[in-house]
């Protein structure tokens, strides 16, 4: 869910008062086996308990997997669906024992419940605020501004020269053979800044865990959020005279939806869109979120090492298949490379608790997954937000994700620190977070992946970093003025703690 300050600490928005909301962000053998129940007759099991949902992991090929699946069957489980490229098994079961029964089985290398909250509990269908509206004043006052060569809303967006896109499309709008996978809240495609671009063959809804390709399901049903929306946009609006720009602007869109009603972003969903993107031509996946329900997954725990797991096969996967993903670092202005940190919003579906975590053994995921990059905000004056993450080691690039407009107010035409960009049913709103830039390095990459259509994950990630505007650490950091020391970056000019990299550069990024 959002890395901002909501409830749940996740959808990464931030509202006009810095009230961050909460942070909404497989191996080769063929496609996912179409969900299968299973048939073997099940022991005498406990089957009492609340309905979960686990991921189990195994090793081995398709001989293990089906012996598995007789395992999970007689544990009083049923198969939603099996990666075997991937070697991960969806399963609901109301076995209490389950997990830890099916983990003696042959083949199995680490299974767990991906939540804490029965499959049945999904009653809130808020996923926190955070957001600003854009005025009817604003928006006649920027299209009274845009020159001949801008969209009507183009001059509220501060972000685009402070990465150099502005000038970036002059050169090239970006390449329609170019995709960007939005795994995120769900995309409305019928919005006019989105349906230029938009890839319908490259999306789906994730939710289950099984992906579901009925026309419109990767869309946010009304009441639900409008994060993947904004974030789309920010990627890929078209410049077609009117609204807002995108980064790359001639790229395609695809929306892989994997929030619940509700706003959470469970395991099993996020394996899907990661499998979904890497077999259906996705080049850049972006992730505006953090798995739920744990902030951080700790390692030495039997259920979030097997979450932790299952991710990192899918990312894996997706690389080896030729997808480079990004994603947001969040919201909580931890330092991702401190010693400790206190997590006190785990697990965020039942009863949150404080507990002390090790960064080195408890992930942010898939943010801190190894060959993820991980984005860290900039506000309109360049400096880190102040709601960012960061961490010597683990950011990788920096962008535009906002910040409170009292902190870093941007220059004129632009009126508001936010980040504006599209919402549902046609609209416009400013939203805030490490959400908001890690589009913004997707789509430098999708301008990248544009101008060199060979390039290798590897090598068009080497290039975003290589190309980047390089930042030294703002030190002192008193972001809001008051003599307080606010963070502490670490590191040298071409690489630290705080914009790792530098900040992104799109004018770079389409130059051969």
């Amino acid at each position: 869910m959002a890395h901002l300050g909501s409830r749940r600490g996740r959808a990464l928005a931030l509202p006009v008062g810095l009230a961050l909301t909460a942070s909404l962000g497989f191996l080769p053998s063929g496609a996912a086996s179409a969900a299968e129940l299973s048939d073997a007759p099940a022991a005498a099991v406990a089957t009492n308990g609340p309905k979960l949902s686990y991921v189990v992991n195994i090793a081995g090929g398709r001989w293990t997997a089906a012996s598995v699946k007789k395992a999970i069957a007689a544990a009083g489980g049923e198969v939603v669906v099996s990666y075997d490229q991937i070697g991960v098994i969806v399963v609901h079961s109301q076995n209490p024992e389950f997990a830890k029964t099916i983990r003696t089985a042959r083949g199995v290398v680490s299974a767990g419940s991906t939540r804490t909250a029965p499959l049945s509990v999904q009653t809130d269908n808020s996923v926190g605020g955070g957001t600003q509206e854009l005025s009817e004043a604003e928006a006649k006052a920027a299209a009274a501004r845009a020159t001949d060569e801008q969209d009507a809303l183009e001059p509220l967006q501060w972000d685009l020269p402070a990465i150099k896109a502005d000038k970036a499309h002059q050169r090239t709008l970006g390449s329609k053979r170019v995709t960007v996978g939005v795994i995120d809240t769900g995309v409305d495609d019928t919005h006019p800044d989105l349906a230029p671009n938009f890839d319908a063959k490259a999306s789906a809804n994730c939710v289950s865990g099984k992906p579901d390709t009925t026309a419109g399901s990767w869309r946010p049903n009304p009441g639900e959020s409008d994060h993947g929306t904004h974030v789309a946009g920010t990627i890929a609006a078209a410049k077609n005279g009117i609204g807002i720009t995108g980064v790359a602007p001639g790229v395609k869109v695809s929306g892989i939806k994997v929030s619940t009603p509700d706003g959470f972003f469970y395991t099993e969903a996020v394996v899907c869109g990661f499998v979904w993107a890497a077999e259906h031509g996705v080049d850049i996946t972006n992730n505006s979120y953090y798995t739920d329900p744990w902030m951080f997954a700790c390692k030495n725990d039997e259920d979030q090492k097997a979450l932790i797991e299952a991710v990192t096969r899918a990312t894996r996967y997706a690389e080896r298949k030729g997808t480079v993903n990004v994603a947001a670092a969040g919201n909580s202005k931890f330092d991702l490379a401190a010693d400790e940190i206190l997590d006190n919003s785990s697990p965020n579906d039942t009863t949150p608790g404080d507990r002390v975590i090790d960064p080195k053994e408890c992930l942010d995921y898939p943010a801190m997954l190894p060959g993820v990059v991980t984005v860290s905000a900039t506000g309109a004056k360049g400096l880190k937000s102040s709601y960012s993450n960061y961490g010597l080691g683990v950011i990788d690039i920096a962008a535009p994700g906002g910040d409170s407009t009292r902190f870093q107010t941007p220059d004129a035409p632009a009126v508001n620190g936010l980040i504006l960009s599209t919402t549902v049913n046609g609209g416009y709103n400013y939203k805030a977070g490490t959400s908001m830039a890690s589009p913004h390095a997707a789509g430098v990459l999708a301008l990248i992946k544009s101008t060199h259509p060979h390039a290798s994950p590897a090598a068009l990630k080497a290039m975003l970093y290589a190309q980047a505007d390089k930042r030294s650490c703002t030190n002192p950091y008193d972001i809001d003025a008051d003599g307080k020391i606010d963070a502490v970056c670490e590191g040298g000019k071409n690489k630290n703690g705080f914009y790792g990299a530098g900040l992104i550069d799109a004018l770079d990024a389409v130059r051969r």
